[in-house]
């Protein structure tokens, strides 16, 4: 998977960074490619009701296993991310997304998460995030390369999108790569109203006092290092210490 070129304006600039930097190394994205995916709900997409499909893709970043094939939550979980800025309580929909919630609690309950950066901020108003979850990244490379920001667990999760989600403060989605049902362990967290398009599952949010310290972090906007697709590094570092479900 490459990264795209520049592509004009600067929202889109940041709907490409979040397509650039899903987890599926088989497939790619054109440059400005913000058009919404075709997959539909978790239902259209699961090998059968009440069921998820997780599809073999790419080499795992970690030696970690993909999830049962029956989702173990289907109401709201509580969790916390314990980060080097403070705990981030959130609260896991699984009512919304289930198979979403399964695979994140599966690769938090196996370390998936542990001791790695969020790798990319964005500072532009009305598209603010900070996007986690890839082992592979080096926070101190001197610029991207072909790799940088693309790992993922060895597997892809189906789409759990209706066409009404929102992206609010506080609202944690999944990344993708701008195919249907390529998401994998990437996802971010809006810290400020955003206006993406409805095309990233939301599976999560943060409560308000975990919301504040992630701002207050997020503050110190990011080092441009995404300079060909939009945003930076976080220039005060987030990285997972653990992540504890339920």
């Amino acid at each position: 998977m490459r990264t795209p070129l520049l592509a004009g304006v600067p929202a889109l600039l940041l709907l490409t960074a979040l397509t650039a930097c899903g987890d599926d190394e088989s497939q790619s994205s054109s440059a400005g490619d913000d058009t919404p995916g075709t997959a539909g709900t978790s239902t259209e997409t699961a090998s059968g009701e009440g069921t998820c499909e997780f599809t073999p893709s790419g080499k795992p970043a970690r030696d970690v296993k993909p999830p049962a094939a029956t989702p173990p939550y289907t109401e709201k979980v509580d969790a916390v991310l314990k980060t080097s800025v403070g705990d981030l309580k959130v609260t896991l929909d699984a009512d919304k997304a289930p198979c979403t919630v399964a695979s994140f609690a599966s690769l938090a309950e196996q370390g998936y998460y542990d001791d790695t950066s969020c790798h990319r901020q964005g500072n532009d108003p009305g598209f603010e995030f900070l996007q986690c979850g890839d082992p592979v990244f080096d926070p101190k490379a001197e610029q991207p390369s072909p790799e940088t920001g693309t790992g993922g667990p060895g597997y892809t999760i189906p789409d759990e999108i209706d066409g009404t989600e929102t992206y609010e403060a506080g609202t944690l989605a999944m990344a993708n790569t701008g195919y249907p049902d390529s998401g994998g362990g990437q996802f971010f967290i809006v810290f400020g109203d955003s206006g993406f398009p409805a095309k990233y599952t939301v599976w999560g949010h943060l409560d308000k006092e975990s919301l504040a310290t992630l701002k207050k972090a997020t503050a110190s906007g990011n080092d441009g290092f995404w300079a060909q697709s939009g945003g930076g590094r976080p220039n005060t570092p987030v990285t997972f210490k653990s992540i504890s479900i339920g």
